[in-house]
């Protein structure tokens, strides 16, 4: 996959410096981090790199369609590779358990509101809010 980044880089005229690589690495094996997850990450290699500088570095990956970001709540964004499959993610609000389920889970709710509202959704960016089947199995006991 860092070829594939490499030659995108090099493509549209940036280089491939060692930072981009870090925060590339870091936003792949995190899946979904904050830009103050990827800078603790990145710090673990290359202490010198700053939070302004993983700030600008995923703004310009976005730009490149490397990777995207998503809000899973209030707070920062959290950024994935942008090659992942396009998903909806089921945040818990008890526990903060994020999955990632397709578009095909929530077809019927967006051609619901197309039809009700002529609303076109960006289920690429769609986040559900409840509770996860481990914490409602927890509650049900207590």
């Amino acid at each position: 996959m860092a070829q594939a980044w490499d030659k995108e880089l090099r493509a549209r005229g940036y280089r491939v410096t060692p930072q981009r690589q870090l925060v590339l690495e870091a936003v792949t094996k995190l899946e979904h981090a904050t830009p103050e997850e990827i800078w603790e990450d990145v710090q673990q290699t290359a202490s010198g790199v700053n939070i302004s500088t993983i700030y600008r570095t995923l703004e310009l990956l976005e730009q490149l369609g490397l990777v995207s970001h998503t809000h899973l709540g209030h707070g920062a964004p959290r950024y994935h590779p942008a090659g992942q499959a396009e998903h909806v993610h089921l945040v818990c609000s008890e526990c903060g358990a994020v999955t990632e389920v397709g578009p095909s889970e929530v077809s019927e709710l967006v051609s619901a509101l197309e039809r009700a509202h002529g609303f076109w959704t960006d289920v690429g960016h769609l986040t559900v809010f409840g509770r996860c089947a481990v914490c409602r199995s927890g509650s049900a006991r207590a």
